[in-house]
């Protein structure tokens, strides 16, 4: 049986602050491309934060919980991980 994937993009940031601020800003994909742009840690910057597709417990958990319970087209919460304060976008899931 093949583990259920997903495509999502995040942003990755060192405070809860600058993640909630962000958040509230993000109406749209282009507005969360554009942050991950100028504002994430991560070098999937370079492709608006784009991380592809993955498989169900690639992830760390926590980042990996949300990616599986967040609506489709929309801003998580910031999440924390030990890596920082992520903000994910979820494009697909295939169960």
């Amino acid at each position: 049986m093949v583990q259920p994937s997903a495509h999502a993009s995040h942003i990755l940031v060192k405070s809860k602050g600058e993640a909630t601020q962000m958040a509230a800003n993000i109406n749209k994909f282009k507005d969360f491309q554009k942050f991950a742009r100028k504002k994430s840690d991560c070098p999937s910057c370079q492709k608006g934060g784009d991380l592809g597709w993955f498989r169900k417990g690639q992830m760390v958990p926590a980042f990996d919980q949300v990616v599986w319970e967040l609506p489709l087209n929309t801003v998580s919460i910031p999440v924390k991980t030990q890596f920082g304060y992520h903000l994910i976008w979820v494009h697909e899931r295939e169960e």
